[in-house]
């Protein structure tokens, strides 16, 4: 396999907007897309406007350009979960603003730099997430980062001084402060922040989950 050679700084790719302002990304999987919407603007009330849309769900490409028409610029919206060129290519079409990625995949990874849309892969050892980071990406995806904690950020800030490593998966939001003090961009939530609503769970609490995780990380981040 011939991997690319290393990105110089200058031609690092910038983190997304929303990602970088709130850190913290909200990571959506129901059983069809179609249900995204209202919980989008839920989480939107509690201030997370950075939004990944996860290729689980069925349906992503046809509600993206639905859900960017109806919330416009308050939202960003990426797509997650992928984990082929055709589906980044699917993705960039439907009008995603950044890829996220389970593995790091340098064939990804190019395929959204090339357009210009910034790419976050996954990776879980140190040879995988500085193989994601060299390449340019804004930062490397920490999957799943549950199993290390945020300690973890310590060991490799060592070797890899300068790279921005976001966790995901297994990140609850009472630990969302801790990987913020340690160095990480933003966090990356599931579960712990989305609960039951795409299973008919309040929608206020959804909301009130959002703000208790921006309010955190603002404080967390100084």
């Amino acid at each position: 396999m011939t991997v690319p050679s290393a990105a110089g700084a200058a031609a690092r790719a910038r983190l997304p907007a929303a990602m970088a302002r709130t850190r913290v990304v909200a990571v959506l999987r129901a059983g069809d897309a179609a249900e995204y919407s209202p919980v989008v603007e839920a989480l939107l009330r509690g201030g997370v406007s950075s939004i990944e849309l996860t290729l689980s769900t069925r349906g992503v490409f046809d509600e993206l350009p639905v859900l960017r028409r109806r919330f416009g610029p308050a939202v960003e919206l990426g797509v997650g979960t992928v984990t082929t060129v055709r589906e980044a290519e699917r993705a960039l079409g439907a009008g995603a603003e950044y890829l996220v990625t389970p593995t790091t995949d340098h064939r990804v990874i190019a395929a959204g730099l090339a357009h210009g849309v910034p790419v976050v892969p996954g990776g879980f050892t140190p040879t995988e997430l500085h193989l994601g980071w060299s390449l340019g990406c804004p930062a490397v995806k920490l999957f799943p980062a549950g199993q290390l904690g945020p300690g973890y950020l310590g060991h490799l800030r060592g070797p890899f001084p300068d790279m921005l490593v976001m966790p995901s998966g297994g990140v609850a939001i009472d630990d969302a402060a801790a990987w913020i003090r340690a160095g990480s961009p933003a966090v990356s939530l599931g579960g712990p922040l989305i609960g039951d609503a795409f299973r008919g769970g309040d929608l206020r609490e959804l909301t009130a989950r959002a703000a208790r995780v921006t309010r955190l990380v603002d404080e967390a981040a100084g």
